[in-house]
């Protein structure tokens, strides 16, 4: 007795077949020897047989109850990656594989490319490198034209907050390598070079920027040629004159302790001029009798008379540059400036002190019905 299967399959260049079996009491046929008879030994990994919604594997024989007469057999093709091709198990966790995904790993960064950028671009703008070029006190390169529009729209970062204004920039030179400045699409190098040993500006050497003159120079010239003046242009400089440009962190700290104390020194500076400015008697601190005050003939003063009062006064109480003797100033003390005594010719004297203090009010008598008027009080 015979029966009747159908074979059926999702690829079009596979046709759909019809096989007549024959009941047999040892069955030796499977489906593994179906599909060679309708493939190639290459691609027998890439299909297997369904029925009815079900897997079947190769090793099933073809004469089985479940394959009953009439049985379509359907041959469908693996998917690539994971689709039953040993390329999953099944028993990963779907935790794990979101896991992969949680964290964004970053991209990775070519370190030659990260240093030539910093030495040939402007560090705030990020700009190549084009004259007129400063640095800071720290040894970062700037374009010059950058810089100056950040500081003028306040939108310099706090990286830079060092730098409050033009005595905070070195205007530097740097020398052009021949050739270059004709090729405005230099991407895989720099334009500079040291002057001297035609070493090139792109991070893998050390170099100095000379504060006096602005010249560039490798450590390597340097340190061979040792002089105390500037190799191009032969100006005498000092060894705290020499910054190095996108030094390590370690140099960095040195240059922003020699800026802190170069700050601490113009402070004392400008201490020291307004002491001397304010020095008394005896080099001693106080109010010093040549203070502002008007003068010329705009405010109707006479000069001279000035001048005999705010002269310059001796140990024994009598002026040096003048006639007009200054009382109590033996012991140490000096005359108390009054505005009367630099009245106009034809002012009155005690309206014209009236401008320099306030108004006298012990004239005045208070009483209970006059306190709500402002008059008298003001």
């Amino acid at each position: 007795m015979t029966f009747q299967i159908f074979v059926q399959s999702l690829d079009p260049q596979i046709p759909t077949k019809t096989l007549t079996l024959t009941p047999t009491p040892t069955p030796n046929q499977t489906l593994h020897h179906l599909k060679l008879s309708l493939l190639s030994t290459q691609s027998l990994s890439s299909f297997y047989f369904t029925l009815n919604g079900k897997t079947l594997p190769d090793s099933t024989p073809l004469q089985i109850p479940q394959i009953a007469p009439l049985s379509t057999l359907i041959l469908q093709p693996r998917l690539p990656g994971g689709g039953g091709d040993g390329g999953a198990t099944g028993a990963e966790s779907r935790d794990c594989y979101l896991h992969m995904y949680d964290e964004k790993k970053p991209d990775k960064v070519d370190p030659n490319e990260q240093r030539l950028s910093k030495w040939s671009n402007c560090a705030l703008s990020n700009e190549p490198l084009r004259e007129p070029c400063v640095i800071d006190k720290l040894g970062n390169v700037f374009n010059k034209e950058a810089l100056v529009e950040a500081l003028l729209g306040k939108k310099l970062p706090k990286a830079f907050g060092h730098i409050k204004g033009l005595k905070d920039m070195i205007t530097v030179k740097l020398s052009m390598i021949p050739g270059a400045e004709l090729d405005e699409n230099v991407h895989d190098g720099t334009r500079f070079e040291c002057p001297i040993t035609g070493l090139a500006f792109n991070g893998k050497y050390k170099f100095f920027a000379l504060r006096n003159c602005g010249h560039v120079l490798s450590a390597k010239a340097l340190k061979e040629v040792k002089s105390s003046a500037c190799l191009v242009c032969h100006e005498e400089f000092k060894e705290s004159d020499k910054l190095v440009i996108n030094g390590s962190e370690e140099e960095v700290a040195v240059l922003r302790e020699r800026m802190e104390e170069e700050k601490v020194k113009t402070r004392e500076k400008k201490t020291k001029k307004v002491k001397n400015g304010e020095t008394g008697v005896n080099g001693e601190e106080g109010i010093g009798l040549e203070a502002p005050r008007l003068s010329g003939k705009k405010h109707g003063i006479d000069v001279k008379a000035v001048e005999k009062v705010s002269g310059k006064v001796e140990g024994n109480g009598k002026v040096v540059n003048g006639e007009v003797g200054v009382k109590g100033v033996g012991n140490g003390s000096v005359k108390r400036f009054k505005a009367v005594d630099l009245a106009p010719a034809n002012a009155t004297k005690e309206v014209y002190a009236s401008i320099f203090t306030s108004s006298r009010k012990s004239n005045f008598k208070e009483t209970y019905s006059c306190r709500s008027l402002p008059l008298g009080r003001n």
